[in-house]
């Protein structure tokens, strides 16, 4: 096998490609010209194309370059002109062509430039001058062997001119041709595969190869790096696609895609580009919009829309410059524009603001972790977790590099995969770092994360973090510590007294992915709560009693054992038992801890305690308590000395020991919430004289109660009453049932509560009142002036008509 073959063979095993295409023309007539025009028109649309523009004196070294090319382009183009058959070279060259056609599947596509493709066929007309110098030279030639190998090249050069000129192609004739042909003065001949241009317009003949031949043959070309393994792009980004090519060809659409860091939303939106890009004569990715304008400034980013869109680089000086600009450049244009990763308004306002900036048919796709910064698209796409499987097989790829993991790591892949919570950069960044290592290493990695969670997956996440003020960050803090799970509106109540705006917030922290809500409860992807977790203790890891909140039981522990709490901590939890147990009569012992652990925490304002015992005087509680929830409570009454919280908010005591919740009437000036549920030793309520500002009170399956406060009726705020499973209750209050602000009412298995007092039609406020399985026989007639109730058991309806019929 000689050197050339050798090449030959490896270049057909090869699939990595030099050029898109190779240009083959006689430079006396076309170089510079039609040529000079496509060779420029190809690099325009981004095309690497090889075009022989040195005009060196030829030799064997210049030829096998010239070959090589060939091989490694996917496409060749060849302009047939008047001279093209006078030059051995153009002939090798076309020889060369045809047969990578037919050994290796390259493209070919022929253009005949003022040259009859019958003509090219035949090798005559105006061919025919230049094949009879070459004749003539064969005969002139004295060597045999010299003349026989001339002879196989000529026979060589008219095999690929017939077999060129037969392939589907281009012919650009001028007028005078034109005319020629039908006034009958050429041969007739079938152009059955030829398109022939109507007048003879170079450049719209240009922009008709290279936007119908080379974009059907190459769509992908410039595609940008999507993912070293691609998993799950394609299920992700059909539905996009699909509706990308919908609507009508003049409309302007702008889609977001939305989601928290390391999500994939860059790998969707370069994946989405590759596809539909080679429809777009004009386009521009614009990656890491905010990365670029923290670096640099928005003019870099306008002046990087602008070349990408003209193919110059522009002068522009300030913003508002750049946006007359983009404007003009792109009102006029179909264009498709990504603008990756925006987190402020001003990004958008400098490149894309509205939809009447682009010409018909344009596509702009932003994507962001800012859900409010999507106002104006048309349609936003929220970017979801990677499935199980997907997200297992992507895992295995970095850390086995294959698609599932040897059966010896199979169960700590899984533990590594649901740590990581279907994110594809932590799964990446995981898989990468555990690749050929040992077991044993692998579990060590599990328990670090468990404490220290990996750095390159934080910081992306953290970005979004860092965008918010101060009571947002302190409102996700809390929630990521406190509340995950927990209803929506009652946790804003909560921090909205913490003066934290949280209604508000909590809306913003959704918008930015930090926080999800799914049946109004607050939700928080793991490795999010694990980067809030992070930042609590990143400036003193060491010393907990130091940080703005407590979540862990050892450390809470150890903080009220060594009594090393500080006026920094604002939140603490100690979960010491699943009530649940409790409910079952599974007995654990309580942690005991003295009061006096809370003394320096002069700035706790949330305290979350389940089955704990706290010994000594109460007084050491701090008074910035807004909220308190202490489930199992372990005193029959709370003592006396507690009364001193005039911040406090919410009080829940579930599970309690409570028999009386406390003697007397004690001062609670800004409680809102009391949720004593399950507290099934409570005898009686509470005297509520100086609780004027409760909203809502929650007694659910406080089975012993029997007694409710008559103070309960001077509840101006009063909107809540949940009484459901209190077994002993029989009635209400007479005062109650004046009441002007209960909302809801609910007696649901109150076995032998027996009526409604008459004076229920003063409850103009009332809307849902639920009475399912009571004593309760009859209604008063006055029910029937509550002309706001929405919802009624379906007992009460049925008692509501009899009396009605009466």
């Amino acid at each position: 096998m000689t050197a050339h073959e050798a090449s030959f063979s490896s270049s057909s095993k090869s699939k990595l490609w030099s050029y898109d295409v190779f240009l083959s023309f006689s430079g006396e007539d076309t170089r510079n010209g039609f040529t000079s025009h496509l060779h420029e028109a190809l690099k325009y649309r981004g095309y690497q194309v090889f075009i022989d523009e040195d005009g060196l004196e030829r030799g064997e070294e210049i030829k096998e370059k010239l070959f090589r090319a060939i091989e490694e382009s996917r496409i060749s183009l060849i302009v047939f002109s008047k001279m093209y058959a006078d030059s051995s070279w153009c002939l090798d060259e076309l020889v060369k062509i045809m047969e990578c056609r037919d050994k290796l599947g390259r493209h070919v596509l022929p253009i005949f430039y003022h040259v009859d493709p019958s003509h090219v066929r035949k090798q005559d007309g105006d061919l025919a001058e230049a094949f009879q110098k070459h004749e003539k030279d064969i005969c002139e030639e004295k060597d045999d062997k010299k003349r026989e190998a001339k002879q196989e090249r000529v026979k060589q050069w008219k095999e690929a001119l017939t077999k060129a000129a037969n392939l589907s192609g281009h012919h650009l004739q001028s007028a005078n041709n034109r005319k020629r042909r039908r006034e009958g003065h050429t041969e007739a001949t079938n152009l059955s595969d030829h398109q022939t241009t109507g007048n003879g317009r170079e450049a719209e003949f240009i922009k008709k190869i290279v936007d119908e031949n080379i974009w059907e043959w190459l769509p992908r070309t410039n595609k940008l790096h999507v993912a070293k393994h691609p998993i799950g792009i394609k299920s992700r980004i059909q539905g996009i696609i699909s509706d990308l090519s919908s609507g009508g060809s003049n409309d302007v659409l702008m889609v977001g895609i939305w989601g928290m860091g390391g999500l994939g939303k860059t790998t969707v939106a370069k994946a989405i580009y590759n596809q539909i890009h080679p429809r777009f004569e004009f386009k521009s990715f614009l990656a890491d919009v905010r990365d670029a304008t923290s670096k640099h400034d928005l003019v870099d980013v306008q002046k990087k829309l602008i070349s990408d869109i003209l193919k110059k680089k522009p002068e522009i000086s300030y913003v508002d410059e750049g946006i007359g600009l983009i404007k003009q450049v792109v009102q006029h244009r179909r264009v498709l524009i990504i603008i990756d990763n925006i987190d402020d308004r001003k990004q958008l306002d400098a490149i894309a603001p509205s939809h009447d900036w682009f010409g018909p048919g344009s596509r702009i796709i932003m994507t962001t972790r800012n859900e409010h910064l999507l106002k104006q698209v048309d349609k936003t796409y929220p970017l979801r977790e990677m499935k199980k499987e997907e997200a297992l097989e992507l895992f295995s790829w970095h850390a086995f590099q294959k698609s599932c993991p040897n059966e010896e790591y199979l169960e700590v892949s899984k533990n590594v995969v649901s740590y990581c919570g279907g994110l594809p950069l932590a799964l990446e960044v995981l898989g990468s770092l555990l690749l050929k290592r040992p077991i044993k290493e692998w579990k060590s990695q599990l328990e670090k994360l468990e404490r220290i969670p990996e750095g390159e997956i934080i910081k992306p996440l953290r970005i979004s973090f860092e965008g918010l003020d101060d009571t947002e960050k302190a409102t996700f803090l809390d929630i990521s510590c406190f509340f995950i799970g927990k209803d929506k509106d009652y946790v804003a109540k909560i921090l909205d007294r913490c003066g934290f705006c949280a209604t508000l917030g909590i809306s913003v922290l959704r918008e930015r992915c930090l926080v999800t809500v799914e049946y109004n409860r607050l939700k928080m992807h793991d490795l999010i709560r694990e980067m809030a977790r992070d930042i609590i203790s990143e400036k003193s890891p060491d010393r907990p009693g130091e940080w703005s909140r407590l979540w862990n039981r050892q450390e809470v522990t150890d903080v009220l054992t060594n009594k090393s709490g500080t006026e920094k901590i604002e939140g603490l939890a100690l979960e010491c038992h699943d009530p649940l147990f409790s409910f079952f009569n599974f007995s654990t012992k309580a942690a005991s801890f003295s009061t006096e652990a809370f003394a320096n925490m002069k700035k706790l304002r949330l305290l979350q305690l389940n089955r704990v015992e706290l010994k000594g005087e109460y007084k050491h509680l701090p008074k910035e308590l807004i909220w308190l929830r202490w489930e199992e409570f372990p005193l029959q009454s709370i003592p006396d000395d507690f009364f001193n919280q005039d911040k406090l908010v919410g009080l829940g005591m579930k599970y309690s020991k409570l028999v009386q919740v406390w003697e007397g009437s004690k001062s609670l000036h800004n409680l809102k919430t009391l949720d004593l549920s399950y507290s099934h030793s409570l005898e009686k309520s509470p005297d509520f004289s100086q609780v004027p500002n409760l909203e809502e009170l929650i007694l659910k399956s406080c089975s012993s109660l029997s007694e409710i406060h008559p103070s309960i009726g001077h509840l101006k705020r009063l909107s809540l009453v949940n009484l459901k499973w209190c077994d002993k209750l029989i009635s209400l209050p007479g005062d109650f049932y004046k009441s002007k602000s209960v909302e809801t009412l609910i007696l649901n298995w109150c076995s032998n509560f027996i009526e409604l007092h008459e004076d229920i039609g003063e409850m103009i406020s009332l809307r849902t009142l639920e009475a399912e399985h009571t004593s309760i026989r009859e209604v008063p007639p006055s029910i029937v002036r509550l002309k706001n109730l929405t919802r009624l058991s379906p007992s009460i309806v049925s008692l509501k008509n009899r009396t009605c019929l009466s």
